[in-house]
């Protein structure tokens, strides 16, 4: 089954899913389906979307100290994830916890450089708490990626209101104000459905720096889901991202362990830099995940087959 072909399928998986939850449909070319093993040996003890919507559930109710104990429990697993970080600053926030919710912001933007969110919060703290220079490092940030968006790119609007936030904090300084943290904007699971379905669409037409911005807007809405994980890994991998994509697998694989198609485009992109051994291993995982065999294994051994004329 080629790449093209599991997306298409995807696609209408996740049309039908979205009418009735909101987490994205399981992605093609992997469910995370279970391989047999005892659930507390082979998952987390909390699931990582699922807590995460729980945690953006109690930020939209002003619920802030059961939003800290959601993304705590996210953070836990995934403690690189920019959004869950930015998630947890906003509950610091809300609950008045303007010094705590530093740290987390500073994880936001480091994690994920492109988190406009996170950027204008942190400048906006950082003013509040007296340290000019980071806020007008965030200022800066976001008035070149203004100029680069010249107004024309999704996020124009949120960078203009960004950069006006963070221009008011630096001049009131200590007195800046901060408003009370609002998620519908940022993370509305239906504005997380589109955004998934939209990258999906992306990935089949070969778009893959425009699917990762989608994926990216979903994120915020569903944290780290490894389907989500997942195709940023195959997006990045198609850019020749071997780096980042291996980050986004790992992380998938570290959540899900079970997860067939983080699974397989984890061995295809060890074939790609030459490691067939350990391509091999991702194979034998699959077996064993697959008692009665599966397309992501179907396809793995295949490329394994092919040797150089894989693809």
């Amino acid at each position: 089954m080629t790449h093209s072909i599991k997306i298409i399928l995807l696609a209408c998986a996740a049309t039908i899913a979205v009418s009735t939850v909101h987490i994205p449909a399981l992605a093609a070319g992997g469910g995370g389906g279970g391989g047999g093993g005892i659930p507390s040996q082979t998952a987390p003890q909390y699931d990582p979307a699922v807590e995460y919507r729980t945690g953006i559930e109690a930020l939209r109710t002003e619920r802030w100290k059961d939003a800290e104990k959601a993304f705590k429990r996210v953070l836990e697993v995934a403690p690189r994830d920019p959004n869950s970080n930015l998630m947890m600053g906003l509950s610091k926030l809300g609950s008045g916890d303007i010094k705590g919710s530093r740290p987390y912001l500073d994880k936001a933007v480091k994690y994920g450089p492109d988190l406009v969110p996170a950027r204008i919060k942190l400048g906006v703290v950082s003013a509040k708490l007296g340290d000019v220079v980071k806020a007008q490092a965030q200022l800066d940030w976001l008035t070149a990626r203004a100029q680069t968006c010249a107004g024309t790119c999704p996020e124009a609007a949120t960078l203009e209101q960004g950069i006006a936030e963070v221009k008011a904090a630096i001049s009131a300084g200590k007195l800046a104000k901060l408003e009370t943290p609002k998620v519908e904007a940022l993370a509305s699971p239906d504005g997380g459905d589109r955004a998934y379905l939209t990258a999906v669409s992306l990935i089949n037409e070969h778009r893959y720096e425009a699917a990762i911005a989608a994926l990216n807007q979903a994120q915020l809405s569903f944290g780290p889901h490894p389907d989500v994980l997942t195709y940023l890994g195959f997006a990045n991998r198609k850019l020749k991202r071997y780096d980042v994509a291996e980050v986004y697998y790992r992380a998938a694989l570290a959540i899900a362990p079970d997860h067939l198609g983080a699974t397989e485009y984890y061995g295809e992109l060890m074939l790609e830099r030459g490691d067939t051994s350990g391509a091999k291993k991702m194979l034998a995982r699959l077996d064993r995940l697959c008692t009665f065999g599966c397309a992501q294994a179907d396809e793995l051994r295949r490329w394994i087959d092919l040797g150089p004329d894989r693809g």
